[in-house]
């Protein structure tokens, strides 16, 4: 097996610019991650999203990830707001740990939060593999379920989503979309969470806590809430990792990026 890294990028495109091409390569890669995955509810699923997250290499253009999008807008408390709902995610292994599809991500946010900025706006996912949990819990300050017990308030927005894309799957007790034994789930021997990990990574035993079937394919909703303070924190997150990648220290990277903000 080629383990050989090759530089990738990531982009927002519309639906409509998608090939058929495309399509099949998309599910070639999902099928090696996940069981009940076939091509007819594959399209069908994705003939409902508005857009999507697509990771290439730089030089062959091969697609080795993805996530797919929607954008939804229902009411709270008789307040109109905004959600974006990720559906069916996935990364080629050997990319694990890159951050070039959330930053695509983040900015596909900003422009969001940008174009209406009075209006309340979520990233909504449900989650069945520990990643796609941490991918909210490492970046959005403000998220549902927290491992430190925050923010439960923003459970009724849990509820209210799921009640509205799946009412007829979700537990509100549990709070665990439950789709069935045919449901799409991971294969076995991708993203298993150990006890070490669990140890290393108290998120990660949270996240099997509140979704300890995970490993039959239930999902776990969550969501995050996207404001000001959640791009504060990415863009600094992002920059602090630039610098100790390049051993620079924090504070002066930080005077100096101010210096040419202000120029």
């Amino acid at each position: 097996m080629d383990t050989k890294k090759h530089k990738i990028f990531a982009n927002h495109i519309k639906l409509d610019n998608l090939s058929l091409q495309q399509i099949k390569e998309m599910h070639s890669l999902f099928i090696q991650y996940y069981h009940n995955a076939e091509f007819s509810t594959f399209v069908d699923d994705l003939s409902e999203k508005d857009g999507l997250i697509l990771i290439r290499e730089s030089k062959s253009k091969r697609i080795v990830g993805f996530s797919t999008l929607k954008t939804l807008r229902f009411r709270l408390k008789g307040k109109e707001v905004k959600g974006i709902f990720s559906g069916d995610t996935i990364l080629e292994r050997k990319y694990w740990g890159t951050n070039k599809a959330m930053i695509c991500f983040v900015k596909v946010l900003l422009k969001e939060k940008l174009r209406d900025p009075l209006t309340p706006l979520f990233w909504l996912l449900i989650s069945k593999g520990y990643k796609t949990y941490l991918l909210l819990a490492n970046n959005f300050p403000k998220h549902y379920p927290h491992h430190q017990g925050k923010f439960d308030e923003l459970a009724t927005v849990v509820e209210q989503y799921c009640e509205n894309l799946y009412p007829s799957y979700f537990d509100a007790q549990q709070q665990i979309l439950d789709f069935g034994g045919d449901y799409q789930k991971l294969r076995g021997e991708v993203a298993e969470i150990t006890a070490e990990l669990k140890r290393s990574v108290p998120k990660i035993g949270f996240f099997e806590e509140r979704n300890p079937n995970w490993r039959e394919g239930k999902e776990l909703p969550c969501i995050g809430e996207i404001n000001a303070s959640m791009f504060t924190f990415f863009a600094q997150k992002s920059l602090r990792k630039i610098l100790q990648k390049n051993n620079i220290n924090w504070d002066l990277g930080l005077i100096n990026l101010t210096r040419r903000l202000v120029k």
